[in-house]
């Protein structure tokens, strides 16, 4: 497991902590309930904050990468996949696509690579 650095993690009823603040999550035990789930000690302080979400579901959100990664790595893979296929594709039926349905596969390759080789540069 890997922690997500500087981002945010909802404690439930509109408080959020940064998730590299955190340094320990633990269950509350007496006068659990709703709205005290869970004391979220932070770098820094002294007192823990009392969050209403579990500790699972607090874990879970602490590790995980934001959807926004997951849906980037993705659809970076289907434009890799999709780049693949078009090498595939001969000469004439690209001139036959770009001429009868409108659909440049040369230009539509080309601005594929220039998205794929921007992500693969650290720095974009």
């Amino acid at each position: 497991m890997r922690l997500q650095s500087n981002l945010l993690v909802h404690l439930g009823y509109g408080k959020y902590v940064r998730s590299d603040q955190v340094t320990a999550l633990l269950p509350i035990e007496e006068e659990r309930g709703p709205g005290r789930r869970t004391f979220v000690h932070l770098a820094g302080q002294t007192d823990p904050v009392v969050a209403s979400r579990s500790e699972d579901s607090l874990v879970a959100d602490l590790v995980q990468e934001p959807r926004e990664v997951t849906q980037a790595r993705q659809q970076g893979e289907i434009l890799r996949d999709l780049l693949s296929d078009l090498g595939s594709v001969n000469a004439t039926v690209r001139r036959i696509m770009r001429d009868e349905g409108n659909l440049d596969l040369d230009k539509l390759e080309r601005r594929i690579r220039t998205v794929v080789s921007a992500e693969a540069t650290p720095n974009g």
